[in-house]
């Protein structure tokens, strides 16, 4: 039976968003930081980039590995337990990092970090999709996606920044501070009441078996447009965020410094920040396919102007360009997950970043030949020729789901 959130819910929507956010903001600033720092670290430690580009990489597997382990926790405990539990182990990583003597242990302990951290932004989707309705839902979600791309502009500008003033160790102890004081202020936040039963759940008296955990999943891969929607993430995942990655160290390869190319590379922060807002607005007016086509023009117009000349101009416009198409198509995708299988959200939620992340992770491990050999250009032109047809296909798989589902449903 479905439910509408109750009116202490929806008075009290205003300050639970602003903790999500918060929530969204301390995991995004602790992903995004690592790619102004790939270059400093390289030279810490007497190794090749395409070494340190591991620490990027393993983090993003660990995150997208984790996703489905703390989506069906979330589902069994709830979403702030999880995420205050989660919290811990990303101190523990942050501290770790903070620490590392080699590269092996820096890798490590970025890869625990990224595994704790990724219980963060899927539970706040989830948390929204439980406490709002399906006709505003996009709303809120890009409230996070602001609070994401506000994340991701500090994260890139404030590490390249922070690196060069105190080192690259500096920044991992600001975001394991973060984290700490993340883990204090979710107590403020309530569990959210599911509108649904979660897939494989029983009642309280009923009984539980362990194969009940893994039914939700069986729930959203056996479902063919859940399949069709995590396999666009694992695309976007692959050009979007793993050759993000690349931007900053493509500047540092030319000689500039950490902290010119992480303000460079957080045009993507700024476009992401300001064309979320624009999205808020269309929601409603413009329909799903609509602005999933949207993103996918400002997906491949991205990758045009690095192609021709690597300069601060081009991956800052580069940057831009990506954070309109992060506010567009993937606030389209990422919505699309919070709808497609609403028994098992949170595990649809989960599955769609696992996707996504271990996209980012394979974009991340391909893209490091060609950047450790300074093949730059060469990188962003295999991103723009995934890029057409991943939006195109993101449109017209939208637009035929929405004429496939039943009358009288959002779209």
């Amino acid at each position: 039976m479905v439910t509408t959130p109750s009116a202490d819910a929806v008075a009290d929507g205003p300050r639970r968003l602003r903790l999500l956010q918060l929530a969204a903001l301390t995991s995004t600033c602790d992903r995004f930081a690592i790619a102004p720092l790939l270059v400093p670290i390289a030279m810490s430690f007497g190794v090749p980039l395409a070494a340190t580009a591991g620490a990027a990489g393993g983090y993003f597997l660990a995150y997208g590995l984790m996703q489905v382990v703390w989506g069906v926790l979330s589902d069994r405990i709830g979403r702030v337990r999880v995420m205050r539990i989660a919290l811990i182990g990303a101190v523990l990583g942050g501290l770790a990092s903070v620490l590392a003597p080699t590269l092996p242990v820096l890798i490590g302990a970025r890869t625990l970090t990224g595994a704790c951290t990724a219980a963060l932004i899927p539970a706040t989707l989830v948390y929204v999709g439980d406490s709002w309705p399906a006709a505003v839902r996009q709303r809120p979600l890009s409230d996070l996606l602001a609070a994401t791309a506000v994340g991701t502009a500090l994260a890139t500008a404030g590490a390249g920044l922070l690196a060069d003033l105190a080192g690259w160790r500096a920044v991992f102890a600001t975001t394991a501070a973060a984290a700490g004081i993340l883990l204090v202020a979710l107590r403020a936040l309530p569990e959210p009441v599911p509108a649904e039963p979660a897939a494989g759940a029983t009642a309280p008296d009923g009984p539980r078996r362990w194969w009940s955990i893994l039914r939700p999943v069986g729930t959203v891969l056996g479902t063919g447009w859940a399949r069709v929607v995590l396999a666009l993430a694992f695309v976007e995942g692959a050009v979007v965020l793993g050759v993000l990655t690349y931007l900053a160290p493509a500047l540092q390869a030319g000689g500039s410094t950490a902290a010119l190319a992480g303000i460079a590379a957080g045009g993507y922060g700024v476009g992401a920040l300001v064309f979320s807002r624009v999205v808020r607005r269309l929601v409603g007016r413009v329909p799903a396919p609509g602005l999933a086509g949207i993103g996918g023009v400002f997906l491949a117009a991205a990758w045009i102007g690095p192609i021709v000349v690597v300069h601060p101009v081009t991956i800052a416009l580069a940057g831009l360009l990506l954070g309109g198409s992060w506010a567009f198509l993937h606030s389209t995708l990422q919505t699309w997950a919070t709808d497609v299988v609403p028994q098992a959200r949170a595990t649809a939620v989960a599955l769609f970043a696992t996707a996504l992340f271990l996209g980012s992770s394979a974009g991340t491990a391909l893209g490091a030949p060609l950047a450790d050999t300074g093949r730059f250009p060469a990188l962003f032109l295999a991103a723009l020729v995934v890029s057409v047809p991943l939006g195109i296909g993101a449109a017209l798989a939208r637009a035929r789901y929405a004429r496939r589902r039943p009358p009288g449903t959002q779209t």
